[in-house]
């Protein structure tokens, strides 16, 4: 607390210490200032606003059966597609039930024929695995 003062006697305080006078409180009558650096308080006040904080992807997933036609697939497709284009994670599941699980690999081409249609906007982050006896999986990320 140095108390009052002129601006131009705390300005040369300041740089002689090496750091910034800053206004704290503009419409206080007289204004108050402080000495101190002026860089630290901005990535404080960026820090407690989380501007620094980088958009995450979530994980989206679609679900099919072995024996879903056609033309749901394509639908799918497209809405993986969506997902992909807001930079989202896409986890693609076949579920197997009752007489589905003899045609695993029915599951697997149709997870392969979804990773070609979605090739030019994902990559694929896991192939297509089992996951328990009744469920088989990949997961597509975003970007090529």
């Amino acid at each position: 607390m140095l108390g009052e003062m002129e601006t131009a006697a705390a300005l040369e305080r300041a740089r002689d210490s090496g750091l910034d006078l800053v206004e704290v409180a503009p419409n206080a009558r007289p204004p108050v200032c402080r000495i101190m650096d002026y860089g630290k308080l901005k990535y404080e006040k960026q820090r407690k606003t989380g501007a620094n904080k980088k958009p995450r992807s979530k994980l989206k997933e679609i679900r099919l059966r072995a024996k879903t036609g056609q033309h749901d697939i394509d639908f799918k497709v497209n809405q993986a597609r969506t997902f992909l284009e807001r930079k989202d994670k896409v986890k693609v599941t076949v579920r197997f039930r009752g007489r589905e699980n003899a045609h695993h690999d029915r599951g697997k081409e149709m997870l392969d024929e979804i990773g070609e249609a979605l090739a030019d906007c994902a990559s694929i982050e896991a192939p297509p695995r089992m996951e328990g006896p009744r469920q088989m999986s990949m997961t597509l990320s975003p970007g090529k």
